[in-house]
C-alpha cells in the first residue's frame, strides 16, 4: 500500500483540525482547571465535581451530539455551491440548538434530587448539589455555542470556535481563582464558585461567536435578514433525522464513561476522585481524536457534495492513519508518566499528606496505565465515526456503539468493578473492551459503505 497518498493529506487535515482540537480541549481544560483548583480543597470536593459533572456530561452529550448534524449538511451544501441552503440550515440549526439547550438544562435541574438516592458519600452529595445547579444552567449557552460552531466549521472556518474557547478559558480561570478561594474581596464559594466561573465563561463564548458570525466578511451572504427566513418543516426534519442518532451515539459513549463515575462512587470517595483524575486526562487526549473526527466529517461531507468518492475515501483514510500515529504517542506518554500525573491534581506540598491522598494517587496511577492501552481504539472510533457522519450514516453506527458499550462494555465494567477484587481497575477494563469493539465495528462499517460509494 502506498502510504504517501494518505500522508500528503496530513497537512490539510492538521490545518483544519488544530483549531478544532484547541477548541475541543477548551471544554476539557475548563474541567481540568476546576479539578486542579477544587482538588486543593480536598478529595471530597474533587469527588463532588466528578459527581455533579456526571449528570451534566450526559445532557451535554445529547446537545453536542445533536449539533454535529449541522456540519455535514452545511459542508455538503457548501461543496455543491448551494449557498441559499447553507443559510437556511444555519437558521434552522440555531433554533434547534438553543431550544434543545433549554430543555437539557431543565432536565439536568430536575435530576438534582437523584444525587441523594445513588448511594454516593453524603459529604460528596452535599457539595455536588449547588455545583450541579449552576453548571446545568450553563447548558443553554453551551449548546447554543455548538450551533454557531458547527455552522462555521461546515464552511471550513475552524479557528473562530478556537478563539472563543480560549477567551472563555481565560475568563473561567480568573473567576475560579477569585470565587473558589474568595480573593480580592470576592466571596469564598468553594465548589460553587467553580460552577459560576463555568456559567459566565460559556455565556461569553456565545457572545463572541454571535458578534463574529454577524460581522465577519466570509459569513455575510449567510447572515442577511435571518429573521425573515421562512421556516421549513423539511429542513427541521432533516437536521433532526441526522441529529437524533448522532446525539444517541455520543449519549451512549458519555453514559458509558459516566457509569464509571457512579460505580466508582459506590466504592468510596477515594476511588471516585481517582476515577475523575484519570477520566479528565483521557478526555484531553480524546479531544485530539474528536478534532480529527470533525476534520474527517467536514472533508468527507464536502467531497460527498462534489460527488468525488475516490477523494472521499482518500481523505478519510488519511485521517484514520493520522489519529493512529498520534494515539500511539499518547499511549506511550501515559505509560511513562502514569505514576506522576495524579500529583498535578492534589496538594503534594502539604506538611502532612493524608492517607486519602496516597490512596487516590495509587488508584489513579493504575487507571492511567489502563487508559494508555485504549488510546488507539478510542482515537480510531472517534475519527471513523466522524467520517461516517460526513456521509450522513448515523443510524447503524448508533446501534453498533450501543452494542459495544451497552451489551459488552458496561456489563463487564459492572462485574469486574463491583463483583471482583479488581474494583476501579475492573471498571476501566470494561471501558477498554467496549472501546475496542466499537472501533472494530465502525471501521468495518466505513469500509463497506465507502467501497459501495466508490463502485
Amino acid at each position: 500500500m502506498n502510504l504517501s497518498i494518505y500522508t500528503r493529506e496530513f497537512g490539510t487535515n492538521l490545518k483544519l483540525a488544530y483549531p478544532v482540537i484547541v477548541g475541543m480541549l477548551g471544554h476539557t481544560v475548563v474541567q481540568l482547571i476546576d479539578n486542579i483548583m477544587v482538588g486543593q480543597l480536598g478529595t471530597a470536593e474533587l469527588a463532588s465535581v466528578s459527581l455533579g459533572n456526571s449528570f451534566v456530561f450526559v445532557a451535554m452529550s445529547l446537545g453536542i451530539g445533536f449539533s454535529t448534524a449541522i456540519t455535514p449538511i452545511i459542508a455538503e451544501s457548501f461543496g455543491a455551491k448551494n449557498h441559499n441552503k447553507v443559510r437556511y440550515v444555519f437558521v434552522h440549526g440555531l433554533i434547534l440548538c438553543f431550544g434543545l439547550g433549554l430543555v437539557l438544562a431543565l432536565m439536568a435541574l430536575c435530576a438534582q434530587p437523584l444525587l441523594s438516592q445513588m448511594g454516593q458519600p453524603e459529604e460528596v452529595v452535599a457539595l455536588a448539589k449547588p455545583y450541579l445547579f449552576w453548571v446545568s444552567l450553563s447548558l443553554v449557552p453551551l449548546v447554543g455555542f455548538q450551533g454557531l460552531r458547527q455552522f462555521a466549521e461546515g464552511l471550513f472556518q475552524t479557528r473562530l470556535a478556537m478563539y472563543a474557547t480560549l477567551m472563555g478559558n481565560v475568563i473561567n480561570v480568573l473567576l475560579n481563582y477569585l470565587l473558589i478561594f474568595g480573593l480580592y474581596g470576592f466571596p469564598e464559594l468553594g465548589v460553587e464558585g467553580a460552577a459560576l466561573g463555568t456559567v459566565f465563561s460559556r455565556c461569553a463564548m456565545v457572545l463572541f461567536m454571535v458578534i463574529n458570525v454577524r460581522n465577519k466578511k466570509s459569513f455575510k451572504r449567510y447572515n442577511r435578514k435571518l429573521f425573515r427566513v421562512r421556516l421549513q418543516k423539511s429542513i427541521f426534519k432533516r437536521i433532526i433525522s441526522l441529529g437524533f442518532p448522532s446525539a444517541l451515539q455520543m449519549f451512549f459513549e458519555i453514559t458509558f464513561f459516566t457509569s464509571a463515575i457512579w460505580m466508582s462512587g459506590l466504592l468510596g470517595k477515594d476511588p471516585q476522585a481517582a476515577n475523575q483524575i484519570a477520566l479528565n486526562l483521557t478526555s484531553m487526549t480524546y479531544m485530539v481524536a474528536l478534532g480529527l473526527g470533525v476534520t474527517a466529517m467536514i472533508r468527507v461531507g464536502n467531497e460527498k457534495g462534489r460527488q468525488n468518492f475516490i477523494a472521499l475515501r482518500r481523505v478519510a483514510m488519511s485521517n484514520f492513519l493520522l489519529v493512529f500515529l498520534m494515539s500511539s504517542l499518547f499511549c506511550l506518554f501515559f505509560i511513562v508518566t502514569h505514576d506522576s500525573l495524579p500529583w498535578f491534581y492534589l496538594d503534594g506540598n502539604a506538611p502532612e499528606i493524608t492517607s486519602d491522598i496516597y490512596m487516590v494517587v495509587e488508584i489513579a496511577s493504575n487507571l492511567i496505565l489502563i487508559a494508555a492501552f485504549f488510546q488507539i481504539a478510542d482515537g480510531l472510533q472517534a475519527v471513523v465515526l466522524g467520517a461516517l457522519r460526513g456521509i450522513q450514516d448515523v443510524i447503524v453506527p448508533a446501534f453498533l456503539i450501543f452494542i459495544s458499550y451497552g451489551a459488552l462494555g458496561f456489563p463487564l465494567s459492572y462485574y469486574l468493578g463491583l463483583k471482583t477484587e479488581w474494583a476501579t481497575s475492573g471498571i476501566w477494563m470494561g471501558l477498554l473492551t467496549g472501546l475496542t469493539l466499537s472501533a472494530l465495528l465502525l471501521i468495518i462499517r466505513f469500509q463497506y459503505l465507502s467501497q459501495k460509494l466508490d463502485s
